[in-house]
């Protein structure tokens, strides 16, 4: 009896880690959403990785998918949070503590590449332009 109450609590709580099913993103059980919502990565990609964990594994795979629907509990919207020290400001608890999700890693370089690009453009522009040119010939002037 213990055992049990002590499994609904742990389940309650998201085992401590705000392990939960996402229902509202969830085609199934909402256990590919909520565990890509965790791991704060895109939901197709947990579902492709278990599509082909699938194929590979087989009833392994539907085990273990129903065992997680099982101990995992639908989000309620309740989350526990935790102070980042990296970032300084609170964050959802996680398993693991890692940084920016790619996605958030592949916009940012998107965004720096794009101002690289244009700052490139700026100095070319510059570069070709005909106050470029005359700017050196005062300078060659002014070294004589």
């Amino acid at each position: 009896m213990k055992h049990k109450m002590r499994f609904k609590e742990n389940k309650q709580s998201g085992w401590g880690m705000n392990l939960y099913r996402n229902r509202e993103e969830g085609y199934l059980g909402g256990v590919c959403a909520g565990l890509a919502e965790h791991f704060d990565i895109d939901t197709w990609v947990v579902r492709l990785t278990v599509f082909t964990a699938f194929l590979f594994l087989g009833g392994f795979v539907l085990l273990a998918y129903i065992v997680l629907w099982v101990m995992l509990k639908p989000n309620s919207g309740e989350v526990r949070y935790e102070y980042d020290e990296k970032k300084h400001r609170y964050a959802p608890k996680k398993m693991f503590k890692y940084s920016d999700s790619a996605n958030t890693r592949l916009r940012r370089a998107r965004v720096r590449i794009q101002q690289a690009s244009s700052r490139i453009e700026a100095l070319e522009r510059h570069v070709t332009s005909k106050r470029f040119d005359l700017e050196q010939e005062f300078s060659a002037i002014k070294d004589k």
